[in-house]
């Protein structure tokens, strides 16, 4: 059984030059340990979206490399790529689910990665995925609204629902790209409570962008910052003072608390 100090992600020397020539990534190195909540902090433009994208390779680094338990995800071909992502879920700003589909069947979507095309057709009556759909929608407190359309529901519980289909993948890493930066301030904190509930009852180690410190400091075991795609902190959440803060924000930025 391995440890919790085991490094399940090595991030070396990585850089992102996109062809309009922005350099968005610019010699990262990064090692993230099992079990540990890391809080991705910075500007927008500052690099988080790149770097959690090319940790599952939905965009493609430029040079450097990625080790998700030493194997270098940068050098997979698609077939080995497919099969890795299944331990890397990832959650979006933007939910991304199906609107005319129930709360149940998107969360069931997230099965698709380890289905055969055949298989995938009847996934709906597939019992075992049904109780898996199911357990993990009352994982988020869900489970009341699983036959709910996604369209009906409200931003915070379509990002539960986002995070119910990412657990389908039973992953061992959950990226989340700003999850909750659409969402008002008690639903963000809902939100997080939820990734929080999950990294340490279940062990899954979550790297999650976000803007407020506040809700850093409550749910972060670890903050990485991000400025001009250098990495210019790495430690406790308690670490950032309010110099640090207008290091990585500038020098007018104010902190915005979430209670």
């Amino acid at each position: 059984m391995s440890s919790s100090n085991d490094i399940i992600l090595e991030i070396k020397d990585l850089n992102k030059i996109y062809p309009s020539n922005v350099h968005a990534l610019k010699n990262v190195k990064l090692s993230i340990k099992r079990g540990e909540f890391v809080i991705l902090l910075g500007l927008s433009g500052s690099g988080k979206s790149t770097l959690l994208r090319c940790i599952n390779r939905l965009i493609e680094p430029s040079s450097g490399s990625i080790l998700f338990y030493d194997e270098d995800i940068t050098q997979l071909n698609l077939k080995d790529l497919r099969k890795t992502r299944r331990s890397i879920g990832m959650i979006f700003q933007e939910f991304n689910l199906i609107p005319n589909f129930s709360a149940k069947m998107n969360v069931m979507t997230g099965r698709l990665g380890y289905l055969s095309t055949r298989k995938s057709i009847s996934m709906i009556a597939n019992k075992e995925i049904n109780e898996k759909a199911d357990n993990n929608l009352d994982k988020v407190g869900l489970l009341d609204k699983k036959k709910q359309k996604a369209k009906t529901l409200s931003g915070g519980q379509k990002q539960r629902v986002a995070i119910a289909r990412a657990l389908m993948q039973e992953p061992e890493i959950l990226l989340a790209d700003e999850p909750v930066a659409s969402l008002d301030p008690a639903t963000a904190d809902s939100v997080m409570r939820y990734l929080g509930k999950l990294n340490k009852e279940e062990n899954i180690t979550i790297i999650c962008s976000l803007h407020f410190l506040s809700l850093a400091r409550k749910y972060g075991s670890r903050v990485v910052a991000l400025k001009d795609g250098e990495l210019v902190f790495d430690g406790l959440p308690v670490e950032i003072t309010n110099e640090k803060f207008k290091q990585i924000y500038g020098e007018n930025a104010e902190e915005i608390d979430i209670k």
